[in-house]
């Protein structure tokens, strides 16, 4: 390999400050050969080129069932992420590599129909002793054990970090990083499944990581107000005042708001900080997003309709593979597929990892396929 353009490859570490993590700090869990490309700049590649990475196209951020042609999919929330998070780190001099790889991988464990999917899965993974489901450990899990046909890809430790920690239901003034091992790394994510607790403590080994956790908090909190006012669910000027006097009250507004306090009160810090005064709005916008937005984005009809058809596909798909029903798409779509290794796996597991992966409209198909019925809610 020409070690001039490795170099040039690695030039950007020259411009990072004294707190970011640099390309000779990155930990693989398996053996990684190196090419001219740099560690985290080869993650964003592999994770772009990842068939989950393909699937955020046709999955739900908040609203489902609508043809709106501008409201957004789980693909533009990702887009969104990423450029706000590398919009500070820039700013910072942090490691924008690492910060577009997790920022693009960070919610490629997202179930379909979103949250309201994620909560009926986890209720199912419960009910199947197959511990805690929640997305961003899912999507660390689809990358270390379910893509390339369950043989994995080779993401770096920090990557895989920044993603399990990422969740931004979480809202905090300050982040601070943790210093973390591979082995305490893999701990915090097998302890996942068990303790419904452990989310809530995870932080993120790298100040990159904090910067795209607070980044998928501003993200959504901005763009769902926006989609939710195209779709008539609520008026903007709903929004209370003392929130629009602080934030602003559409996405551009709160974006550069939030983008500007971080900057300007996380520079040549070991740390990730809102002021006060941002950070009170936040909470209050998260606070009131939920109450006009999310809790209101299905019905309670809908909500039931939709449990009865996630409960549908997991007893099917499960009845198959208990009866080796190679007529199913479980078996010659997706398992015949998978790794020797894979298939080690528990069958309810299985399950869980299909429908997890699922698109929106793929999951709508297969209860029509099921049951003979027009897959909608």
């Amino acid at each position: 390999m020409n070690e001039e353009i490795y170099l040039k490859m690695q030039s950007h570490n020259q411009s990072l400050n004294q707190y970011a993590c640099r390309e000779d700090q990155a930990i693989y869990l398996k053996e990684n050969k190196q090419d001219l490309r740099t560690p985290f700049f080869r993650d964003i590649d592999r994770i772009i080129y990842s068939l989950a990475f393909i699937r955020y196209q046709d999955k739900t951020q908040v609203f489902s069932n609508t043809y709106h042609d501008h409201v957004a999919r789980r693909m533009i929330h990702v887009m969104f992420v990423s450029k706000i998070a590398r919009t500070i780190g820039r700013a910072l001099g942090l490691n924008e590599d690492l910060i577009e790889a997790a920022s693009l991988g960070h919610d490629l464990g997202h179930v379909p129909f979103g949250h309201q999917g994620e909560y009926i899965l986890n209720d199912l993974s419960l009910k199947h002793h197959e511990g805690y489901f929640n997305h961003n450990i899912e999507s660390v899990r689809n990358l270390m054990f379910i893509e390339k046909y369950g043989k994995g890809i080779n993401i770096t430790v920090q990557v895989l970090d920044a993603i399990m920690c990422h969740n931004g239901e979480f809202a905090l003034g300050a982040y601070y990083p943790k210093r973390k091992s591979k082995e305490e790394f893999l701990e915090e994510y097998w302890a996942s499944y068990k303790d419904k607790n452990v989310l809530a403590k995870l932080r993120p080994m790298t100040l990159e990581g904090c910067v795209v956790r607070v980044s998928d908090l501003i993200a959504y909190l901005g763009r769902d107000i926006d989609d939710a006012i195209r779709l008539n669910v609520l008026k903007r000027e709903d929004i209370p005042t003392e929130i629009t006097k602080v934030l602003g009250s559409n996405t551009k507004e709160i974006v550069n708001t939030c983008i500007l306090d971080i900057i300007i009160n996380s520079y040549g810090k070991n740390y990730i900080k809102l002021s006060d005064e941002v950070y009170r709005a936040v909470v209050s916008l998260k606070k009131f997003n939920y109450e006009h937005i999310y809790n209101k984005a299905m019905s309670k009809e809908e909500k039931d309709k939709l449990t009865k058809q996630f409960e549908l596909l997991f007893d099917t798909y499960l009845n198959d593979l208990n009866n080796n029903n190679k007529t199913s798409p479980i078996i010659y779509s997706y398992l015949e597929n998978m790794s020797d290794e894979y298939k080690k796996n528990t069958k309810e597991r299985i399950v869980i990892d299909y429908i997890a992966g699922m698109t929106d409209d793929y999951f709508l198909r297969e209860y029509e396929r099921i049951t003979g019925l027009k897959g909608d809610f």
